[in-house]
């Protein structure tokens, strides 16, 4: 089976990519990636990915944009759309799995018009956009929140997985503001490390490659010694050796810390699109599983009561609400409907 996986723009998407692709070649089958030019997805699979292809074209957001902008990027779609519908032929591919972001439009609508079978990912707890107006479409439409998806599971990477464990107390804190970083969650960390070293916490800190000058020089006018990454492809292993988080609660990183057992605060985006971010985190906060709370002066007294939070049965928990091999078992879904 040849499959072309395409979406991106956002680390959250990307790491569901990869996952499947390592799921795909686990099988036997051949992976294409087929990405932007913008975001993030160069910085991932330009280099060593796995895939027998990979492919970047011209596409930007679309509903984010207004008036001439919105005409040239539904132009550089429509220009990308022909595109991959040859790269479809070239390869002659069997499906396409689409996992969500504006990278999957041009890919996703060619596979349509070339009656290539079309299967979706939604990773968030409200459907995105592109999603909503190509699920009527897809053979399968596979979502971790939707009773109604054939697996339930995310599919995360299972490195993730071979570094879970039970944790029982904060030894050590992760920072993790999303693939782009957060500036919020940047500063909570810098207000807080003076208190998590007086109690010999350790801290681990991914602040976004923009912002990274400008906290490595924070931590250091504190004299405080903290383990601090721009952007990092080595996120399982730090996970591993991590106790508890505070994130952004984009799905990727979401049901990352829940395949390894780490409890988290939430500290949803608050501009991500139908507030998206905050009903992910709900969804565990309803089951008393993580926290959640807004951006606001309150975020840093709530994480300092966290420290003496006994975490062993809220970790169990997590790690039994995301098994390994999701993404085996989406593909083994798709086997059987091809």
């Amino acid at each position: 089976m040849r499959c072309v996986i395409t979406g991106g723009g956002t680390g959250g998407h990307l790491a569901i990519a990869r996952a499947l692709q390592e799921a795909l070649v686990a099988r036997g089958h051949e992976a294409i990636f087929i990405g932007s030019m913008s975001g993030q997805d160069r910085m991932w699979f330009a280099e060593h990915s796995g895939f027998s292809h990979v492919y970047f074209l011209e596409t930007t957001g679309v509903v984010n944009r207004r008036g001439w902008g919105r005409v040239a990027a539904l132009w550089r779609v429509l220009k990308a759309l022909l595109k991959a519908r040859k790269i479809l032929g070239r390869h002659r591919v069997d499906a396409v799995i689409s996992v969500g972001g504006f990278s999957a439009a041009p890919a996703a609508l060619a596979a349509l018009s070339r009656l290539t079978p079309l299967f979706i990912h939604e990773q968030n707890a409200v459907t995105g956009r592109l999603n909503r107006l190509l699920k009527p479409f897809a053979k399968r439409f596979f979502s971790s929140y939707d009773p109604a998806s054939p697996i339930r599971d995310y599919p995360v990477s299972e490195a993730i997985f071979k570094g879970a464990r039970l944790r029982q107390k904060v030894e050590r804190v992760i920072f993790l503001g999303g693939s782009q970083g957060a500036a919020f969650i940047n500063d909570l960390a810098l207000a807080v490390a003076p208190t998590l070293a007086a109690r010999g916490i350790g801290l681990i800190h991914q602040c976004g490659e923009r912002d990274y000058e400008r906290v490595r020089s924070a931590y250091d006018a504190l004299g405080i010694d903290a383990e601090l990454y721009g952007f990092t492809k080595e996120l399982p292993a730090l996970l591993e050796r991590s106790d508890l988080a505070v994130s952004r609660a984009g799905a990727s990183t979401l049901w990352e810390l829940c395949a390894a057992g780490i409890p988290a605060l939430y500290i949803p985006y608050p501009h991500a699109a139908a507030d998206h971010q905050y009903h992910n985190a709900q969804f565990l906060v309803a089951q008393d599983l993580g926290w959640c709370e807004r951006q606001g002066e309150g975020v840093e007294a709530l994480l300092l009561s966290l420290l003496d939070e006994p975490l062993e049965e809220r970790s169990r928990a997590l790690m039994e609400l995301c098994r390994p091999e999701g993404a085996q078992r989406m593909i083994k879904v798709i086997e059987g409907v091809l």
